[in-house]
């Protein structure tokens, strides 16, 4: 078999040489960006977060008070726009302080459109079921010759997620 010549010869791609540059600028503004983004059900809780999604955070020229664009549905934007001040207070209780000065909503339709599709009714990921007991001991017992504790407790972890799930 032929082997595949790299296309990139090298060279990086342009995001993941501004990546650390971007994180440092959000930062020295005060919060993390991508927090928002990863804990959004958590922060928005879940009636907001099942019919809107966080797309940009952008800041105004002064640096004080972000604007936080949240994308939904046009039958949800309604809902949202009464609800907009209670998502702000609920982002900034999470930074400390008023880093969100502004929620704009924008409104994409559910089906039709190839961009503005949107999935927001998703439901919540089912929580995973216990492993028995006899799964944790077979799982204890191969990783117990390990000397490092930490390796030791990540691999029973992976042995007791493979042993359940060969169960099921």
């Amino acid at each position: 078999m032929a082997r595949r010549q790299s296309t990139t010869r090298g060279f990086k791609r342009t995001a993941t040489l501004l990546n650390e540059q971007i994180r440092h600028a959000g930062e020295t503004r005060g919060f993390a960006v991508t927090r928002v983004l990863t804990h959004w059900a958590e922060i928005a809780g879940p009636d907001i977060a099942t019919i809107a999604r966080p797309i940009k955070i952008g800041y105004g020229r002064g640096g004080f008070g972000a604007t936080l664009t949240v994308l939904t549905t046009g039958p949800h934007a309604p809902m949202l726009e009464m609800q907009k001040e209670q998502l702000r207070d609920r982002v900034n209780a999470v930074y400390g302080y008023n880093a969100i000065s502004r929620v704009r909503i924008t409104q994409t339709a559910p089906t039709g459109f190839a961009e503005g599709q949107a999935q927001f009714d998703a439901p919540p990921p089912k929580p995973r079921p216990e492993p028995g007991p006899e799964i944790c001991k077979a799982a204890h017992e191969t990783a117990g010759a390990i000397a490092d504790d930490d390796l030791r407790a990540a691999l029973e972890r992976l042995g007791r997620n493979v042993l359940s799930k060969r169960r099921n």
